[in-house]
């Protein structure tokens, strides 16, 4: 590269010929080269040429990049590898833009590169690791002490011999029993160890040890201090504390006198998790205002680590811890150790509403520290460990007593004792008291409901779309007990036997065989590898079995109420309505809310009313209401069974059934196995509709014959005599125009009187013999003009008939020309 101040005018020409470059591929891309391979062969073989060179210049770029980058390069023998391998491409490329990217960070200035310190070897008692934290005078904030992050690579899996296999106490992966604390002594009691093993029932029945702290917790109280402000102290300065490295049980107790002269501590673990079954505690930080301790957890004799309850019990000495949710779990379950005392600064940031809760974000509030969080996540099971691991190690408890109390002065300043709601101090000791009462139980699994911490009901409760069918469901259970019971034999976590992503693979492929299953297995997986024959037996043996599918299993596990949607349940389990003593009133309503004034029925279908009394279900269904409200809305005496007496349901239902039968008499007042006929296809009128009707029809016919004489003789009508007299008068009519319109009305109603006479005898005629519905006029294409000529029947379509049986017919007539003459010929 040229000077500095010609690094503007290189970026430009490199991105100028980049640019140049994918225009021209994009131009290639855009012809037809196969075309143009085949119409000329000078044109392939200059392609073939071109396609060698760029393909050549291609493998020494990458090869350049990956020896830049300490990548393994792809080899690139054809246009084919392209595809084939590109994976390893973008790994390529991707590396050197990152080397670039931090290239230019440098350049530019934002990043200043410093070499990490070298990997000094970590002695049998003490290594010194000193922190750049120059000293701070009381009430001074901290000045920056940033630390550059490691450009190393972190190691996250190492393959190194578990150390669990030389412990003296070795975890129990197939437990028989419920998990029993491994104290044997129990310093800082009120309640005596063996008074202290008891057992209860768990949320799902099992019995579980009660916390043998669990009275002491509950009953402790924190020191007076920690409710008053006082001047936070700053942290010791690098040059004047070390951390001391502890690998043996004299620096344990060399330590622990040391802890008891503290009022406050600061603790925080390591945890490892992926080459285990139930995880290990691979480092434990100690601090104190005036030293730091690195404890290895990893040796054969940690359990003797229970030595420290003697401080950790203490309610007297403060434990400051910074999310401490799953470190009380692994301190019980790997040490045997119980905090008494804690104070969660994670609970703190959460009542004080902070933008961040991780120790990361409070590093950087208060000390001004950068903390590389990539080691977060590291194999803490490496020994030696590298000196920047134990620098994170060592500033998440150096900085954090200091921490807690700038965070302990803001809780006091916002808190109002007086309310809980305000009293924020308080509520976080409250709450690190409940944490602390925190549990270990083994981790579970239940092979038939998927149920427990190692289950697998969880995982597919939020996978709906998985969605398997019986044989693959059964294949799936299968896979998961055989990679959990792998698991614990082996001592592994289960993802390390198989993943669980690749455990739904397989069963989405559903192999037919063990070959099939063996190339479905990652290469990431070689307990599964080298088990695969086991696997496919396990997996034969579930299908041949079978089982429900995931949809049965689902609805199988599922309340009754999500098994039967139905709002009313006529089963034999069906919890009846509680009887009652006495008499219960129903005051009846008005009209229903619902359906407002409707007809009902004038009876009571007796059957359905005793199917719902035996089921022991109220139907409140509008109609019966509206029943109680025409009785004008007087209470209804039941006993203490639901059911009325006879005596008073005669009498309540008297004047309904007269009420709605004098409302009602056209269609109630008709038997069930009376026979009837519909004798005209037009909705019928009442009497008094059809007299107006007929009147205003005679009067119009009557009225015409004068109308049309009034019509002269050119056509024009005119005005008629009543007309004028009515004008003329001041709309009297004559006394003789009266008189006839009575007369006119009087005759009609006569003819309508003998008309309903005559319906009427023939209705008795016709009930006196049974009808002939052969004989019958059609309902549904009744002839509605009835006393007129005869319709001649139009003719059935026949789908079966034969065209030839058709007479012969004309031609159709073509339809005339419309519009100008055709321009066919037009010129």
């Amino acid at each position: 590269m040229g000077p500095p101040q010609d690094f503007k005018s290189l970026q430009e020409g490199i991105q100028k010929s980049l640019v140049s470059t994918v225009k021209t591929a994009n131009r290639l891309a855009a012809e037809d080269l196969s075309f143009q391979r085949t119409v000329n062969p000078h044109v392939a073989e200059n392609l073939d040429d071109k396609t060698a060179r760029v393909l050549q210049l291609s493998t020494r770029l990458l090869q350049a990049a990956a020896k830049a980058c300490g990548v393994k390069p792809p080899t690139l023998e054809d246009a084919e590898d392209i595809d084939m391998r590109w994976p390893d491409v973008v790994d390529v490329v991707d590396s050197i833009l990152e080397k670039a990217d931090m290239a230019l960070d440098e350049y530019t200035g934002l990043v200043k590169r410093k070499e990490p310190p070298s990997a000094e070897p970590v002695g049998s008692l003490v290594a010194s690791l000193p922190l750049a934290k120059p000293s701070l005078t009381s009430g001074q904030q901290a000045p920056n002490s940033k630390r550059s992050k490691s450009t190393g690579k972190v190691v996250r899996n190492a393959n190194v011999t578990k150390p669990q296999v030389q412990f003296e106490r070795k975890p129990d992966n197939f437990p028989t029993g419920p998990w029993k604390p491994i104290l044997t002594k129990k310093p800082h009691a009120s309640v005596p160890l063996d008074q202290s093993f008891v057992t209860f029932s768990g949320e799902n029945g099992a019995p579980q040890y009660k916390h043998p702290y669990e009275a002491e917790i509950s009953n402790m109280t924190y020191p007076a201090r920690l409710l008053q402000t006082a001047e936070p102290v700053p942290p010791q300065p690098a040059d004047e504390t070390c951390a001391t490295w502890v690998d043996t049980y004299e620096g344990v107790l060399d330590m622990l006198k040391e802890l008891k002269k503290a009022k406050e501590i600061a603790v925080d673990l390591e945890h490892h998790d992926f080459r285990t079954y139930t995880g290990l505690v691979c480092l434990m930080q100690i601090s104190t205002r005036e030293e730091d301790w690195i404890v290895d957890t990893l040796r054969p004799w940690r359990h003797k680590l229970e030595v420290l309850n003697e401080v950790f019990a203490d309610p007297s000495i403060v434990k400051v811890f910074h999310g401490a949710y799953m470190d009380m779990v692994w301190l019980q379950r790997d040490l045997g150790l119980y905090i008494n005392g804690l104070f969660d600064t994670y609970f703190a940031c959460d009542l004080l509403a902070y933008p961040g809760k991780s120790l990361a974000f409070l590093l950087s509030k208060f000390v001004d520290f950068d903390a590389d969080k990539q080691y977060q996540l590291a194999d803490w099971r490496i020994r030696p460990i590298p000196a920047e691991m134990l620098y994170y190690a060592r500033s998440d408890t150096h900085y954090l007593l200091y921490i807690y109390d700038q965070l302990r002065n803001e809780l006091i300043a916002a808190s109002n004792r007086a309310s809980s709601e305000t009293d924020y101090i308080g509520r976080a000791l409250q709450r690190s008291k409940e944490l602390a009462l925190s549990r270990h139980e083994h981790l579970d699994f239940d092979e038939e409901t998927g149920q427990g911490t190692r289950g697998w009901y969880s995982y597919i409760l939020k996978q709906g779309h998985l969605a398997f069918g019986s044989e693959q469901f059964a294949m799936f259970r299968a896979i998961w007990k055989w990679r959990d019971a792998t698991a614990r034999r082996e001592d592994e976590n289960p993802n390390f036997v198989l993943g669980t992503n690749n455990v739904v693979s397989i069963v989405r492929v559903n192999p037919p065989d063990a070959k099939a299953l063996h190339s479905l297995l990652p290469l990431t997986a070689p307990l599964a590898r080298a088990r695969f024959n086991e696997l496919w037996a396990q997996i034969q043996e579930a299908v041949a079995q079978g089982g429900p599918s995931m949809l049965h299993f689902f609805t199988s596990v599922a309340p009754d109420s999500m098994q039967k949607p139905s709002l009313r349940r006529k089963s034999a389990g069906a919890n009846p309505m509680p009887e009652l003593d006495g008499e219960i009133a129903i005051r009846s309503m008005p009209r229903s809310q619902l359906f407002g004034n409707m007809p009902i029925s004038t009876r009571w279908e007796a059957a359905e009313q005793a199917s719902e009394e035996q089921d022991g279900y109220i139907m409140p269904f509008p109609w019966q209401r509206f029943v109680q409200a025409v009785s004008g809305g007087d209470e209804l005496q039941f006993d203490g069974a639901g059911n009325q007496p006879a005596e008073e349901a005669e009498a309540a239902n008297a004047p309904i059934t007269a009420e709605v039968s004098r409302a009602n008499t056209d269609y109630m007042e008709v038997d069930d196995d009376e026979e009837f006929t519909l004798k005209k296809g037009r909705k019928q009128k009442s009497n008094a509709v059809e007299d107006e009707a007929s009147e205003s029809i005679e009067e119009d016919e009557a009225s015409g014959g004068d109308k049309e004489a009034q019509v002269g003789a050119n056509g024009v009508p005119e005005a008629s005599t009543s007309s004028r007299e009515k004008y003329r008068n001041g709309g009297e009519r004559t006394q003789a125009a009266q008189a006839k319109k009575r007369a006119n009305r009087a005759a009609r109603k006569a003819k309508k009187q003998e008309e309903r006479e005559r319906e009427a005898e023939e209705q008795r005629e016709g009930e006196e013999a049974p009808f002939d519905y052969s004989k019958a006029s059609s309902v549904m294409h009744a002839n509605r003009n009835a006393g007129g000529p005869a319709r001649e029947p139009k003719k059935v379509f026949d789908p079966y008939s034969k065209t030839g049986d058709n007479p012969l017919k004309g031609a159709r007539k073509a339809p005339p020309v419309r519009g100008e003459r055709s321009a066919t010929f037009r010129k």
